[in-house]
């Protein structure tokens, strides 16, 4: 078991330590905090990723509009005069 790097021994020190600062009682209520914690990271990193997404999906779509506009402007495309 491998997370973030650290292996399973690792884990038991961090936790053991975590017991130890925060004793017994109130090492539950430090876990749900820092899960509460990290799941919201979550969902704003979910969110700022959706957003970006999304505005370079605009920017794309504006850059493809201004390209057939142009296009549509050039003389070749213009109906050409005869004399």
């Amino acid at each position: 078991m491998n997370i973030f790097g650290i292996g399973l021994p690792e884990l038991g020190l961090i936790f053991v330590i975590a017991l130890l600062v925060f004793g017994p009682k109130k090492l539950p209520e430090v876990g749900r905090s820092l899960g509460k914690a990290l799941r919201g990271f979550q969902e704003a990193s979910k969110e700022f990723e959706t957003e970006l997404k999304r505005e370079a999906q605009n920017l794309e779509k504006s850059v493809q509009i201004k390209a057939e506009l142009e296009e549509s402007k050039t003389p070749e495309n213009s109906p050409e005069k005869t004399s």
